[in-house]
């Protein structure tokens, strides 16, 4: 919780420098109050229930696994889109979604003999606590609600510095919506900082440098450029073809677990997350 909120208000410290340079203003003061009561529930969403979520994952299950579950976020994106948005799903999408589940079980679950049954009689069973794999697919559906309720509060704005070119609107600016995500993010963490008495704690991490510089520039390529680039993105395509992309984090974080972490990562669970990701581009090609 603490690294959640730490790394949120590095992110929007990063947005509002950038806003009053490349927009003119420190705050989004320019959003209509549509926008604002949307972009506020996608953070809350997006980053207060699927970032914690997905933080408390790393702890229970690991990194890569938890960023493998991430790969449903996609799916789950399509789906959801379908009902706000209107996003038609083809047959070619529920076969994507289909492998990419297959690629996920085969990374979380194996075999295993059952004890005292004669019959040599095999079950399934988790790899990894359950608790963690909930987390993880908790994670995977913020994200999704998040970026799909992101597109629909950019969309139809009726902000102050939007105009008409012609004759279409244009959207809300990306870097301002992801700004008025963080704040919600922000205020939604310190309500439950406040009800659980984290503050305490909180202000005893910043004296660990170390990992205040390490989240700083964590905030820097994920609240800040992240979240931003993600919204930028589905300004310009279909939602689920942008949470596709973003998809590919599972093959693209095992080095770094290699060398930074030392883990060790098995054949059977770079073939999961490979088919895991080939299911998502399926999904949408």
């Amino acid at each position: 919780m603490i690294v959640n909120l730490l790394r949120l208000l590095v992110g929007f410290l990063c947005l509002s420098i950038f806003a009053w340079f490349y927009r003119g203003y420190l705050l989004p003061v320019d959003a209509s109050g549509r926008t604002w009561m949307i972009l506020i529930l996608s953070g809350l969403i997006g980053f207060t229930f699927g970032d914690l979520c997905l933080f408390q994952s790393f702890v229970v299950v690991g990194a890569r696994i938890s960023m493998l579950l991430m790969a449903l976020a996609p799916p789950m994106t399509a789906f959801i889109s379908w009902l706000i948005l209107g996003e038609v799903m083809t047959g070619k999408s529920w076969l994507g979604m289909m492998v990419t589940i297959t690629g996920i079980a085969l990374v979380v679950l194996k075999r295993e003999e059952i004890p005292k049954k004669p019959e040599g009689r095999r079950k399934f069973r988790f790899n990894y606590p359950i608790w963690g794999i909930l987390l993880g697919l908790g994670g995977a559906f913020g994200q999704a609600l998040g970026l799909v309720l992101s597109k629909l509060g950019m969309q139809d704005s009726v902000a102050v510095a939007a105009c008409r070119m012609n004759g279409i609107a244009l959207q809300y600016d990306p870097f301002a919506s992801a700004q008025i995500r963080v704040i919600a993010g922000i205020t939604g963490f310190a309500i439950m900082f406040t009800i659980l008495g984290k503050w305490k704690s909180t202000f005893q991490a910043f004296s660990n440098h170390k990992a205040v510089f390490q989240l700083s520039l964590g905030a820097f390529f994920g609240p800040f450029l992240g979240v931003s680039f993600s919204l930028l993105a589905v300004q310009h395509t279909n939602t689920g073809i942008a949470a596709t992309i973003m998809a590919i984090v599972p093959v693209l974080i095992i080095p770094p677990s290699i060398v930074l972490f030392k883990e060790k990562v098995t054949l059977k669970e770079i073939l999961g997350a490979i088919l895991a990701v080939g299911g998502v581009a399926l999904f949408f090609l």
